[in-house]
């Protein structure tokens, strides 16, 4: 399959928007890097530094450079962090790769770490409270997903803003609800299944990571792409490449939540109610 070079719609009308939490809708990523800071170092100590993806086993060339520079480094590279682009389950994918176990162990010590560093939390968009309840407003349902533990989301969002989200969705579910975290699709499936639903294309699932699309993907309902990062084409395409080993492409991609309510907007106000 050719890289995305055309940016699609979604199939269907949302029933159901669901949204990763981190880098979609609020930013902790202080607190995020500085708990990866905190695992990387003891890699050796748990056993994963021999479990890190081999070499010419990684999706693209920059994986392979970030691997490489863990495995010699014990950190990340500083030009992540200064970027501020790249969310803690993607790099555990791109350090692991298939190795279920490894990312397990791997999250494990994340939550352990980011208990230390965890606190402040601010909306990624300054409207975003606004969009979400323009959405609530059109009859959609909202949920809100994390692979974090439900300990750090339940103080996340009764703290954002000031007065917190939690009233704006109709279900909250956390990486310790679930067998398995992202990119498994247990955390929509569990969404879905708390609302009484079923998976499908009338729900959408925005995330910021391939991993969210991953997951959205296998759980059979419609992957949005959140470019919060503002990741030009020729990127989008390469992290998204569309072959055998990586065959998941998002459905849609917006730059920004304003744009995700005008979409559903429009796909709402094209088709009756049934």
């Amino acid at each position: 399959m050719a890289p995305m070079s055309i940016l699609r719609l979604p199939h269907a009308r949302p029933q159901v928007v669901l949204f990763d939490w981190h880098a979609t809708l609020v930013d902790t990523l202080d607190a995020m890097y500085h708990a990866v800071d905190d695992v990387l170092p003891r890699l050796v100590d748990l056993g994963l530094v021999e479990r890190l993806v081999s070499p010419g086993k990684s999706k693209t060339v920059e994986d392979a450079k970030l691997v490489k520079y863990v495995r010699d480094n014990a950190r990340l590279h500083p030009k992540i962090r200064a970027e501020r682009k790249v969310s803690r389950t993607d790099i555990f994918e791109v350090l692991f790769g298939a190795d279920t176990e490894a990312k397990v162990i791997a999250h494990r010590e994340f939550d352990r770490s980011y208990a230390r560093f965890f606190g402040a939390v601010r909306p990624l968009e300054p409207d975003a409270r606004a969009q979400l309840n323009a959405l609530r407003a059109l009859g959609v349902q909202l949920g809100v997903l994390s692979n974090r533990a439900r300990r750090f989301m339940a103080h996340e969002i009764y703290t954002v803003d000031g007065s917190g989200w939690h009233e704006l969705f109709d279900t909250i579910v956390c990486g310790d609800d679930v067998a398995h975290r992202k990119p498994e699709p247990d955390l929509i499936v569990k969404a879905l299944s708390n609302l009484g639903r079923a998976p499908g294309q009338d729900c959408w699932y925005v995330g910021d990571s391939t991993t969210d699309v991953i997951a959205a993907k296998r759980a059979g309902v419609t992957a949005i792409f959140y470019n919060g990062a503002g990741w030009g084409r020729a990127w989008i395409d390469k992290i998204f490449p569309g072959t055998v080993r990586h065959p998941h492409l998002p459905d849609s991609v917006v730059a920004d939540l304003p744009a995700l309510t005008a979409m559903a907007r429009r796909f709402l106000a094209a088709v009756p109610n049934p």
